[in-house]
């Protein structure tokens, strides 16, 4: 760091390509691991038996580990610093969490054993993950945040792309099995998640030895915060009052998260498995349709990874022409879009068409509502803010998980494919709230 000595302040320095690349490297693996369970769980779940309404439930453990992990670490990583630095301890701690999850997963025995993983797992991904957010904000001044963001985007993609093409490459290049006996799970995806435990451990390792973090600028008033906000309680009511006291482009930002990420995740709970039924016309979990429906729906999820990993060059000189707000809405749209084609789509590999508009949609979910936000937080609560802002996508999962099942039931007749469209409508309204967002830098 330099210092601006007129104001007294640290000024972060510009950093190349390769040191943001360094900066960002980790969530490769994180989406690595994220992208194998985004993709397979429902699966899994049927594999071991769940019917399609039960399959929201079984999910809960995602959304409500979020709900509590993400502002607990980023308010203790605002408030940690050693010789390991700041963040840098929450990513090891979590990857070596979650890289034991993911070993374990795919010999799960029955749907809790499944569901109680899930619950590890997801936590220990919101440990390692949380705190990468507020690293960007961190580590790079504030014209290259959105760059940041944007490069966290890249990473995203190829490892949601390398997570989506394993199954398929050991079903179709490598022989592997594909029909099971009932209630197991097949040898393709404990494969498939031993080699993401290794991709997420290996990849945090990377970034933690190749960065190192900025001490607080000012030391004393560190230490003195630290001594002023000890214990439990102390750390609650401040997580409460920052929560009540949120600027006001996070309120924003709220529904615009809200329904985008309602859309994300009808998307993830249903789009393998009505692949799998609905169009390779699978008759039940053990039939070999169902596992060539399931690597062929994580194709898919590698294509828009693909369009992700493409579009994150392009996204910020976008929105540097647009706005933030702009460039969001439309992309929004666009997956909006792509999700409600998939009702229309009778060949598979249309499907892939169906994907451009979620990559491009996906790209900017991951980014620009960070880079809108991260300028107007606090500097020295960037975790806990960051932490926060993840209500916003953990309460629409909690909420998809506890009521949408009774609606599959009940108003969708178990119509996976009514599902998808359904998380593609919400993507759309998501849209229409981010034009009303602040997008200014001020």
């Amino acid at each position: 760091m330099t210092t601006n000595q007129a104001q007294g302040t640290f000024e972060k320095p510009r950093m190349s390509f390769w040191q943001i690349w360094n900066l960002s490297f980790g969530f490769l693996g994180i989406q690595f691991g994220w992208g194998l369970q985004m993709g397979n769980m429902s699966a899994i779940y049927e594999y071991l038996g769940a019917s399609p309404d039960k399959l929201p439930i079984l999910w809960l453990a995602a959304p409500m580990t979020g709900l509590i992990v993400q502002p607990i670490v980023g308010y203790l990583s605002d408030r940690t610093w050693g010789r390991f630095g700041r963040r840098r301890p929450y990513f090891m701690i979590g990857a070596i969490l979650a890289s034991i999850a993911l070993l374990i997963m795919p010999y799960s025995s029955t749907l809790w054993m499944a569901a109680g993983l899930l619950w590890i797992l997801d936590a220990s991904i919101n440990i390692s993950m949380e705190p990468f957010r507020a690293f960007i904000a961190d580590m790079l001044p504030k014209e290259q945040i959105t760059r940041g963001y944007t490069m966290q985007s890249f990473f995203i993609g190829l490892g949601a792309i390398l997570a989506s093409l394993l199954p398929w490459l050991l079903i179709n290049k490598f022989g592997m099995e594909s029909t099971v006996a009932d209630g197991s799970i097949p040898m393709f995806l404990k494969v498939s998640f031993t080699v993401g435990a290794l991709a997420f451990f290996l990849a945090v390792v990377w970034t933690v030895v190749k960065v190192k973090e900025y001490p607080p600028e000012d030391m004393e008033a560190f230490k003195r915060m630290k001594e002023e906000h000890k214990g439990v309680g102390a750390a609650a009511k401040e997580i409460f009052s920052n929560i009540i006291g949120m600027p006001k482009v996070m309120k924003q930002l709220a529904l615009v998260q809200f329904f985008t990420w309602m859309g994300l995740f009808l998307m993830w709970f249903y789009f393998t498995v009505a692949v799998a039924n609905d169009v390779f016309g699978a008759e039940s979990p053990q039939s070999p349709e169902y596992a060539e429906g399931l690597a062929w729906a994580n194709i898919c999820f590698g294509f828009y990874s693909l369009i992700t990993f493409l579009f994150s060059f392009i996204l910020p000189e976008i929105a540097n022409k647009t706005g933030k707000k702009l460039a969001h809405a439309v992309c929004l749209v666009a997956g909006g879009l792509g999700l409600l084609s998939v009702g229309l789509i009778k060949d598979p590999n249309w499907l892939l068409l169906s994907m451009v508009g979620v990559g491009i949609a996906w790209t900017s979910t991951l980014a620009m509502p960070y880079a809108i936000l991260a300028p107007k937080l606090q500097k020295d609560k960037v975790g806990v803010y960051m932490g926060i802002f993840n209500f916003f996508i953990v309460i629409p999962e909690i909420l998809a998980t506890l009521f949408f099942g009774l609606i599959m039931l009940h108003v969708l007749d178990n119509d996976r494919i009514m599902a998808v469209m359904t998380g593609g409508g919400s993507l759309i309204i998501a849209a229409i709230f981010a034009l009303f967002v602040d997008d200014s830098d001020e």
